[in-house]
């Protein structure tokens, strides 16, 4: 069976959905690998170490006669439609926002399966890009931050006198703000940080930032995720959040809820309530923005002189181990996809929908809709 790696077509986009380094995994297994040319080189893998490791390089359409295509985005309509009927793709395929490539898929009898809906279960971990990219992202935020913050982020002891430590404030403690965390943590920040979720505040704590309580209702939502609140409920959190946040000297948000637009923890006001020379750091300007007139990709300046920065495709500024992290947990769903050959038989894939893993993750199959969203 053949697996094709295609070369990522989408602005900004600068990971591969397979490195060099596990290509050997899947040709133990059995698969003949193909790869686009020039599908690594922003990730630091050229053709010559995708041949030393056993792949075999195609100039022109590699997705032709594919049993597997391995991507980071997902395929157009126009890809998904040229791929043969049972073939199988694994990428991000959002079910709300992808709607042409799922019915390309289903159309074309395409078994197209998305990352983002990998279940958040223990036997599952391995295989959760979603957590994998968003480690990327809390790690490349702070280091934004630090770049652009006119100030230290340590505490210094210096002949001319003391420099007191940058002030960062972390909204949202999932992975991507635990990472944000223990990076400025690392860098000597004393830093703060709020979630929705008490339950993360043992987290916090552990990574030496103080967890603020604003003594409000928990939001505890399926997965591990929040759930999303009530217009009164988000009043009364920016309220009692605007103090925390004119004191800081740089904010990180990371607050997400999948499949929805990313709810707004700060506004104008309180951007406004900020002195001038901080920064704010969005992570979630590309589904919405945590923070009022931000935008992906661009640094927003405000009359008092906040410089916003919106994050756009985050990971891919570290494509290197991004992509390391992501191939990996493609290649262990695969790997949970592929029946072990038989003596003497062919390769087969394994696609039991009893796995809630399987199941939970197949966005169209055998020419039917089977997620609920893209339905």
């Amino acid at each position: 069976m053949r697996i094709a790696v295609p070369k990522e077509i989408r602005d900004g986009e600068k990971r591969v959905a397979l490195v060099p380094d596990i290509i050997n995994k899947l040709t133990r297994l059995g698969y003949e690998v193909s790869i686009e040319s020039g599908a690594g080189n922003h990730s630091q893998a050229t053709d010559e170490d995708f041949k030393s490791a056993g792949a075999s390089i195609v100039n022109g359409d590699v997705l032709k006669d594919a049993d597997v295509v391995l991507s980071v985005s997902s395929l157009t309509p126009a890809q998904m439609s040229s791929l043969k009927k049972g073939a199988v793709t694994i990428s991000f395929l959002s079910p709300v926002t992808a709607v042409d490539s799922i019915d390309a898929a289903a159309s074309a009898g395409v078994t197209a399966f998305s990352l983002e809906l990998v279940p958040r279960i223990s036997r599952a971990q391995s295989m959760d890009a979603l957590t994998s990219q968003a480690l990327c992202a809390g790690y490349r935020a702070v280091l934004v931050g630090a770049e652009m913050s006119p100030r230290f982020f340590p505490l210094l002891m210096t002949a001319a006198g003391t420099v007191t430590p940058a002030q960062v404030l972390v909204l949202g403690a999932g992975v991507a703000g635990l990472q944000a965390i223990a990076t400025a943590r690392r860098l000597g920040a004393v830093v703060s940080a709020y979630d929705v979720r008490p339950s993360s505040a043992d987290e916090v704590k552990s990574m030496g930032a103080t967890f603020i309580d604003l003594e409000l209702e928990a939001l505890e939502g399926a997965g591990g995720y929040a759930r999303e609140m009530t217009p009164e409920r988000a009043a009364k959190q920016r309220e009692l959040l605007t103090p925390y946040i004119a004191k800081s000297h740089v904010v990180i948000t990371t607050a997400a809820v999948p499949g929805r637009k990313a709810p707004q923890l700060m506004t104008q006001a309180m951007v406004d309530a900020m002195g001038p020379g901080t920064i704010i750091v969005d992570l979630a300007a590309e589904t919405g923005g945590n923070v009022e007139g931000s935008k992906p990709g661009e640094v927003v300046v405000t009359k008092n002189g906040v410089r916003i920065w919106g994050g756009k495709d985050v990971p891919s500024q570290l494509p290197f181990h991004a992509s390391s992290l992501y191939s990996r947990n493609v290649v262990n769903l695969l790997t949970l996809l592929t029946k072990p050959a038989a003596e003497g038989s062919a390769l087969a894939l394994n696609l039991d929908f009893d796995d809630e893993i399987i199941n939970g993750s197949a966005v169209t199959h055998a020419g039917a809709k089977r997620n609920g969203g893209a339905k």
